[in-house]
């Protein structure tokens, strides 16, 4: 996510013809009063739910959240989080920052780097927009709000020259990184992030600072952004490297024909 991708799979136990019979049997015997108990409890459960579900929704999304940025498989990527996205990381754990410690680094073939605080980056003019987000593996969040600075504004601070060809993006999870074009970079729909769903950036969500890319798949959004370097040509980013498309236009890439998001 940082993408946002996930893999799914299913298996089903396969094991020796008597073992499966006697399995059958069992089921054959035991099924009838087993179901009428699993199905009372469920009606129980749902009545508990309709009571509990608010406080145990968010109960369930802090701990994937937490769970997940310690799992190194990616398998809790797997679970819904809140608001329909799915938290992924491909670090093993991420370290969290906030106000007081957060940095953003612009650098590379510019004539004024610069290192921008959170604060920094409040003070710049806003942009809002509210686009569905569509992910390679196929779920799609709609009608969500990102609101930041434009990225070609920071470019313009910085001075781009006239060598330059791309954009390189890195995290301070220390491996996601990503890409894009100049002319993708310039547009106006690429945001430098910092709210989302009209509250600040969490960490599960890739805060305090994410990238944007509104017409892109969402891994071209990188999470926990920490660097923005200039470069003379597009260095293909994490999961470009694993076979993604660098150019990753929703609807027109990695073999996939979803609506367009932007």
């Amino acid at each position: 996510m940082n993408p946002e991708p996930s893999e799914e799979r299913s298996g089903r136990f396969a094991g020796p013809p008597e073992e499966q019979s006697r399995a059958a049997a069992s089921a054959e015997e035991h099924g009838r009063p087993v179901g009428r108990r699993v199905f009372l409890a469920t009606l129980g459960l749902g009545a508990l739910g309709v009571v509990a579900a608010p406080t145990l929704q968010r109960g369930l999304e802090g701990a994937l959240g937490a769970a997940s940025g310690k799992d190194p498989t990616g398998l809790t990527g797997l679970l819904p989080n809140g608001g329909g996205f799915r938290y992924y990381s491909v670090a093993a754990s991420v370290p969290r920052e906030d106000a007081t410690d957060y940095r953003l680094r612009v650098d590379g073939l510019v004539d004024h780097p610069a290192t921008y605080t959170l604060a920094d980056l409040r003070a710049l003019p806003q942009t809002r927009m509210v686009r569905d987000v569509q992910c390679v593996t196929g779920w799609r969040v709609p009608g969500t709000a990102f609101e930041g600075v434009r990225l070609s504004r920071l470019l313009d601070a910085a001075g781009v020259r006239r060598t330059a060809r791309a954009v390189r993006f890195t995290c301070f999870d220390g491996t996601y990184t990503e890409s894009l074009t100049l002319g993708q970079a310039r547009r106006p729909d690429v945001l430098v992030a910092l709210r989302m769903q009209d509250k600040d950036l969490g960490h599960d969500h890739g805060g305090p600072v994410r990238l944007y890319v509104a017409p892109m798949y969402f891994y071209k959004s990188a999470k926990w952004l920490s660097g923005i370097t200039v470069t003379d040509e597009v260095r293909p980013g994490y999961w470009e490297d694993r076979g993604y498309d660098v150019d990753a236009w929703v609807g027109r890439s990695n073999g996939r024909s979803d609506d367009p998001t932007s």
